[in-house]
């Protein structure tokens, strides 16, 4: 029997790595995963994790792609042994965060071109195929930062809602040819990607005025409580592609965690989107302590929400 061929971009750390370790060593061995990295320099940790979870022979194997180059998409495509991908996971990402008016031209060209652009070259190198056999389940890793604008992450956002515009045309389209396509939608993840985000804790904000300094300085506290607090393990979100990938009819969206939902609803109940950007504001800014918030009440008739369930989306995306 045929194994099902997975090919995972971003696979250097957090999420790709552990969707790649995951399938690679399941117990049915019914996987063949190509995990791609930008450079292959960095696979050290991701075979040293296949070794110790015990991926049989042949179920893993290494590619260099880098979603910047069209090229390269192509030479990791044509490395695929048997001919074809019947899942194809859209992980690789770049955040960016800090005041808009920081961020260099070169900064938010390169954010787009990985988050917006590098999914359509996957995107368009990998579906005519999976068209042509009417067979195929593209999986893609979207963020809270598609789903709602989030303070100080504003090219990023920019970023993620192109990406769920993008999916959701898709999907539409894709009915008829037997391809599933589903966003992973997660929250704060314990991943190395906080690590990479460009203009993260640290940046210089000489240029931006006094009270952008001092917001900022704000949400990079809450930032730091969110995470201790609410971020999910990378196995946790992994599950949660398993059930997308394994479902008969995949739906559009998943969700990491149920603690999303509430500003989406929130979003979705006032479209004048008011309601919104006050409960944003008040969860960030707020000088009430996060424990405070914990235990207040909802609140009622206002169609605003307060309390615990603000604690997470204000958190850097995944």
């Amino acid at each position: 029997m045929d194994r099902t061929v997975v090919l995972i971009t971003g696979c250097s750390s957090g999420i790709g790595l552990h969707l790649a370790l995951r399938l690679a060593s399941d117990p049915s061995h019914s996987f063949k995963v190509y995990a791609t990295l930008r450079d292959l320099s960095t696979q050290g940790p991701l075979w040293e994790a296949a070794q110790s979870q015990g991926c049989p022979p042949g179920s893993l194997e290494t590619l260099q792609l880098d979603v910047q180059d069209a090229d390269s998409v192509a030479a990791a495509r044509a490395r695929v042994t048997e001919g074809r991908v019947d899942v194809l996971v859209c992980n690789a990402g770049r955040g960016l965060l800090g005041p808009l008016e920081e961020h260099s031209e070169d900064d938010v060209g390169s954010v787009l071109d990985v988050n917006v652009v590098g999914t359509v070259r996957m995107l368009q190198a990998f579906l005519p195929d999976m068209k042509r056999r009417r067979s195929g389940r593209i999986l893609v890793t979207g963020s809270m930062g598609g789903l709602m604008g989030l303070p100080f992450n504003a090219v990023y956002c920019a970023s993620k809602f192109a990406i769920e515009g993008l999916c959701e045309s898709l999907a539409v389209l894709l009915l008829p040819f037997g391809v599933h396509l589903s966003l992973i939608e997660c929250g704060p993840v314990r991943t190395a990607f906080q690590e990479k985000v460009q203009h993260g804790p640290g940046v210089a904000l000489d240029g931006v005025d006094t009270q952008t300094r001092d917001l900022f300085s704000h949400f990079q506290r809450h930032l730091e409580q969110v995470f201790c607090r609410t971020a999910q393990d990378p196995e946790d979100v992994t599950e949660v592609f398993l059930t997308a990938l394994r479902a008969p009819r995949p739906a559009l969206r998943y969700y990491s965690s149920d603690r999303l939902l509430p500003l989406v609803q929130l979003r979705l109940a006032d479209p004048s989107g008011c309601s919104y950007v006050a409960a944003m504001h008040r969860a960030v800014f707020s000088d009430e302590p996060v424990e405070s918030r914990d235990s207040a009440p909802k609140e009622s008739g206002s169609g605003e929400l307060a309390g615990p369930e603000l604690d997470t989306p204000p958190g850097a995306p995944q």
